[in-house]
C-alpha cells in the first residue's frame, strides 16, 4: 500500500509540475502575441504615415515648383516647342545605307522605311 501511495503521490507531483510548466509558456506566449500586436499596431502607424507622406512628396504642385526651382524648367508653351522630324533621319539612313558597299547594306536599306 505504502508503495501505491508513493507512486500516487510522485503521480500528483509530476502532473502539478508539468501544469505549472504549461501555466508559465502560456503566459509568455500571451505576452509575446501582445507585444507582436503592439508591435504590428506600430508598424500599421508608421505604413500611414509614409503613406500621407508620399502622397505629399507627389503633390502636383510640388512637383512643379521642385522642377521650376532646383531643374531650372519651364512649362510646356507653343513659341518654345521644337518638332523633330523621323523623315530627315529616316532619308540620312538610306543615304549612308546606299554609300556602303558591303552585300547586306542593300538588304538593310530596302527594308527601313
Amino acid at each position: 500500500m505504502t508503495r501505491l501511495s508513493f507512486f500516487l503521490l510522485l503521480a500528483v507531483m509530476a502532473s502539478a509540475l508539468y501544469l505549472v510548466n504549461v501555466q508559465y509558456e502560456s503566459r509568455q506566449i500571451y505576452s509575446d502575441l501582445d507585444r507582436a500586436r503592439s508591435q504590428a499596431r506600430s508598424i500599421e502607424a508608421d505604413f500611414e504615415r509614409l503613406q500621407v507622406e508620399k502622397r505629399a512628396q507627389a503633390a502636383p504642385l510640388r512637383v512643379e515648383k521642385l522642377a521650376k526651382e532646383q531643374l531650372q524648367m519651364r512649362t510646356v508653351t507653343p513659341a518654345i516647342t521644337h518638332y523633330a522630324s523621323y523623315a530627315g533621319a529616316a532619308s540620312a539612313a538610306q543615304h549612308a545605307a546606299d554609300s556602303v558597299s558591303a552585300p547586306g547594306a542593300s538588304a538593310v536599306a530596302e527594308r527601313t522605311p
